[in-house]
Formats: C-alpha cells, structure tokens, sequence
C-alpha cells in the first residue's frame, strides 16, 4: 500500500503537480484523491501516442494554409505584468511560429516593474510590425490589461491567449479552417492540454463536447483557446471588471446567448503552463475567481430569463444551477412491472422518500404470475388515490407498446417512464428533473444511476462512431467526479435511458411517443434521438440519484430468441439513425473512444 500511495505522489511530482496533490488531499477525501490520480494517470498514458497519430507536421499545414477561400485577419490579445523571461518568450514564439500568416499580437503591459519585460517586448515589435505593444503606467488587472490589448486589436476575430500559455503551431489555420467551413461562426473554441514549467511535457487533455449550454452553465469548459468575432464581442462588450478572474467565463456566456453560431474544433490548440503562480497548478490561489464565476452565472441567468440559484460544488470550478419551480404539476410515474419483487421496493421508495408531492404512480401489469406481488399491487392501489393499477392483456410483451399504453391513461402533465427496479436515494430528486423538464427547450431529462454497490450504471448515453448507443463513465466509482467532473455537472448528452426518463407529456405526444418496433431495445435512445432531431435538448443531471438493477425485469439478452430479436432491432436503429450514427457524437469528442465511453483516448 506504502509504494502505491509513493507511485502515485511520484506521478504528480514528474508533472510538478506535487503541491497541487498535497492541496487536492486537504481539500477532498483520500479516496477521492486516489481516484483522481488512478483516472489522470490513465488518461495521460496514450496521450503521447494519440500526438503522434493525430497531429500534423508544420509542412503539412503551410501547404493547406495557401488553399483556403477567406483569410480574416485574427488578433491575439494579451495581458502582461511582470512575466518571467522564459514564459513571454515562449509564448510570443509560439505566435510567430504559426502556419497562418495573417495575424497580429496585441499585448498590453499592466506597467511591469521587472526591467527585462519591456525591453523584450520592444525587442520583438522592433523585428516584426504585427507585435503591438501598449505600455501602461499600472497594472489594472487582467480584466482591464486585456481590453486595453483589444484596444489595439483590428481583427476580423479575437483570440484570447494567457502571457504564460503557448500555442500549438497550427492553432491559428485550424481557427481559420473552421471559420471557412462555417462561415457565420462568431463563437469557437477548440481543445486544450497542458504543459510543464519547462514547455517540454505535455499532459492532461482537455478533449471537449461541442456546443453544450448546461454543461457550460455548471462549468466554464469552453476555456482555451477561446476566438471571438469581434462584431460580436462589440455587441456583448468587452471584460468585466467585476468579474475579475473569471472574466473570460463571464464573456463566454455573454457571447453564446447572441452568438450566430458556435463551433468547437476538436484539436489541440492551446497549452496551458503548470507552475507554481498558475491558477492550473493550485486552484485555491485565487478563490475569489470561483465567487465571480458565481456571481456570472446568476447574472446570465437573469439576462436569460431563469429564475434560479448558484451553489459552488466542492471541486472548484463546478456549479450547481438549480431553477425555480414556480409551479409544481402533475407528474404521471409509469412502471410497467412482470413478477419481480423488486417492485415493491421502488414503490415504497417514492411514497416514502419523494418530496415533491403533486405525482401519480400507474403500475402495469404486464404478466403477474406472483400472487403477493399482484395483491400488493391491488391493495396499493386500493388504499392509495395517487396510485393506478393497470393490466397489460398481450401476452408478448413489447417495453414501448406498454407505456405508450400507460401514458394515455395518464393525467399528468409530466411522464416519468421507470424500471420497476429502481429505488429512490435522494428526496428532491423529482424536482431536479421536473426544473429541467419544464424547460421548453429540454425534451427529455435522465437521472444518476447507480448499480446495488455504488458504481456508475447511468450517466447519460452516445451514440455514433464506432459504437450504437454507450453509457457515458459506466462502472466508475461512486465517489469519481470522472472525466473533468462530468460526473457532477448537469449537462447535455445525446440519449438518456429509459429506466428513468421524464418527459412533457405534449412533447411525448408530438414525437409519436416510442417507436413500438423498438419492442424491447433502443426505444430509449430512439425516443431521444427523434427529439434532438426537432431541436430539443436532452438533458442529464448528477443530482437525481437512483439505484437500478439492471435488467432485473426482462433479463439480458441470453437466449436465442432474445439474441435475434436484439438483432432485428439492432439493424431496424442502424437504418433509421444512419447519418446519425456514422458521425461522432457531438456531446464527446472524437478522439475519445466511442466505444467505452469511458473518454479513455482513441489512438
């Protein structure tokens, strides 16, 4: 155990991430730092060879980079005070080292006390003309350092790079790239990752989803490298400094509520330094961030027209966005149930534990053999006005036909499909789902499962690539905060599974409900896919938890009639969601594997 626990305080060290550790295990349990570091260390161990696969020579680049329609000018702005030699000359190298020739680096000097900053600086706008410098007689901080470079800036679209950061060589021709590919792009950001003080180790990827507004509203993930068109940052306006230290994430969520469209290039663009003054290194060095970070969402709630609240979560960085319920309506809980006697256990979870009031249960029997299982049914219903207690005369039985079945004997305004063997952990879990389910934009919401012995059964779904329909961190541990916390932040995924799925009732209704050749499989992901082709968004939240024994009710596919009716089903969905399925999927990222939906790299 002792030369674990070394192994894994030496995995940090290489990195310099050894007074992060020791921070990290003050701030969190020691299970959750072992978990942490198990999970960094395994996604950093292909990361060398995902480089060498996946990223282009600079020879490549020059010969694409003439071959392009449009060639906007992008201003790379800089704020700067007092920034050690080896940092500001390697990120102004990193600069004049791109590929796309049309660019200009506009850096503003917050009045630098160490003599050799300006000198350098000078040193470089003497040799090249698109370096502009702006020298202040203070520092006002990075918020106001920053406007002041954009002060400079004359740009089609700004980029945001940090006096302490680099760029990869290619950056700014994938940037450019894109916006020829998507010509009314006014918001992008690509990928990132990390290196050492020394610029020489690369590390901890940041492989990002495309456009996710609820993820981005529990957790800046757009971050670096961040290009803004610069009519739409004069529509937003520039920094604020009331937000000083996450300026940036104030700006980001200003600009996605005007912006035309956002595109996110799934590369690596951006490195970020770890050192012992970086805010990557050691989080708690400027704890005020986190509160202006706060202070941003809920003010960008309010320009939206949200009434809700913020909490900080206890990793830093991620919060929990809770909308307010100004009206509580009916929601229509079906479980369809066959003999299993786990049935009375997720009853009796609800009844008990579920403290949102204004619900129904309708109970369907679809083949009771079990004499005590069919008579608490009928008692329960019996006794108990909110509860229904239907009977299901097919004898095959079909999961879509069913509740389609039971939804039209609902009354509620809201339909909450679940498996009969689920149970209950947390008492505000309905209206975690109702807040997001009432939302017009939102077609269907999914919860937090967990198998009996804590580990991660559901955490939403993906679809595409190499792979049909994935679980998103399956098997993780309880305690994981997974793939840059994920696992914690309310977000939007491309399915949710229909062990428990909420859904408006109209919204259900207007979709066709689901599909009834999807008898037993992918009706789930079908139903969703079919909302997000009519522009609604799935959203899945950490914070209505559930236990599910899986296929405790129908069993696995483990005979041969269940085998090839699987199959039939398969191919049915493959046919139907083609396009689909043969792109990746826009709430991973490509160069995680598809498969495992682990995001463990793809190389």
């Amino acid at each position: 155990m002792i030369k674990a626990i070394m192994k894994i305080f030496s995995s940090f060290a290489l990195c310099g991430l050894f007074t992060k550790a020791l921070s990290y295990l003050n701030r969190y349990s020691f299970i959750q730092f072992i978990i942490k570091v198990r999970e960094k260390i395994r996604y950093n161990t292909s990361y060398h060879s995902w480089i060498a696969k996946n990223e282009p020579s600079k020879s490549d680049i020059c010969l694409k980079s003439y071959k392009l329609r449009s060639n906007p000018n992008i201003s790379l702005v800089v704020p700067i005070y007092n920034t050690p030699r080896k940092f500001l000359t390697q990120m102004i190298n990193s600069v004049l080292g791109q590929t796309y020739p049309h660019w200009e680096l506009c850096i503003s000097d917050g009045g630098s006390t160490e003599p050799q900053v300006k000198a350098i600086l000078e040193q470089y706008a003497k040799r090249n003309r698109k370096i502009k410098i702006k020298f202040l007689r203070e520092n006002k901080g990075i918020t106001s350092n920053t406007n002041e470079a954009i002060s400079l800036a004359t740009g089609e679209y700004i980029a945001f790079l940090d006096h302490d950061d680099t760029l990869s060589p290619f950056a700014l021709f994938e940037v450019v790239k894109a916006i020829n590919k998507y010509p009314k792009a006014d918001l992008i950001y690509s990928d990132e990752d990390k290196i050492s003080e020394n610029g020489k180790k690369r590390f901890d990827p940041y492989f990002k989803p495309d456009w996710n507004p609820d993820l981005l509203r529990s957790t800046n993930y757009i971050g670096h490298l961040t290009v803004i068109k610069k009519e739409l940052l004069e529509k937003v306006g520039y920094l604020d400094p009331r937000f000083e230290g996450s300026q940036d994430y104030d700006l980001v969520l200003k600009a996605s509520e005007k912006a035309t469209q956002i595109v996110h290039i799934p590369q690596i663009l951006y490195h970020r330094r770890i050192h012992g003054g970086s805010v990557a290194q050691d989080p708690e060095q400027k704890m005020y961030a986190y509160e202006a970070a706060q202070r941003a969402l809920e003010e960008h709630l309010r320009r939206i027209g949200r009434n809700g609240t913020v909490k900080s979560l206890p990793i830093l960085g991620l919060y929990k966005v809770t909308y307010e319920l100004s009206r509580f309506p009916l929601v229509s809980i079906i479980i369809p149930t066959a003999n299993n006697a786990l049935l009375k256990k997720c009853v009796n979870s609800i009844i008990q534990k579920t403290a949102y009031k204004n619900w129904e249960i309708i109970v369907v029997n679809t083949n009771l053999k079990d004499e005590a299982i069919y008579n608490y049914c009928s008692t329960l219903a019996k006794n108990n006005s909110k509860i229904k207690f239907l009977t299901w005369n097919d004898k095959f039985f079909n999961f879509a036909r069913v509740n389609n079945f039971a939804a039209r004997y609902s009354k509620g305004e809201i339909l909450l499909f679940l498996n009969d063997d689920t149970e209950v952990i947390n008492n505000d879990w309905l209206e975690r789902m109702v807040e997001h389910a009432l939302r017009e934009e939102v077609g269907a919401v999914g919860a937090k499962l967990y198998y009996p012995n804590g580990r991660i059964q559901h955490a939403g779904i993906i679809v595409g690539g190499e792979g049909i329909a994935i679980h998103l961190h399956k098997f993780f541990h309880r305690k994981s905060y997974g793939y840059f916390g994920r696992l914690m932040a309310i977000q939007n995924v491309s399915a949710v599974t229909g062990a428990c799925l909420m859904i408006r009732k109209k919204v259900f209704e207007e979709v066709g409900e689901f599909d009834e050749r999807f008898s037993l499989a992918f009706n789930d992901v079908d139903l969703c896919l079919s909302l997000r082709k009519k522009g609604y968004l799935i959203v899945w939240t950490p914070h209505a938890e559930l236990y599910h024994h899986e296929s405790k009710t129908r069993g696995y596919e483990d005979t041969p009639e269940k085998r090839a009716r699987f199959k039939v089903e398969s191919e049915l969905f493959l046919q139907k969601w083609k396009e689909e399925l043969t792109s990746a999927d826009p709430y991973y990222n490509p160069n995680l594997n598809p498969k495992r939906g682990d995001f463990s790299i793809k190389v």
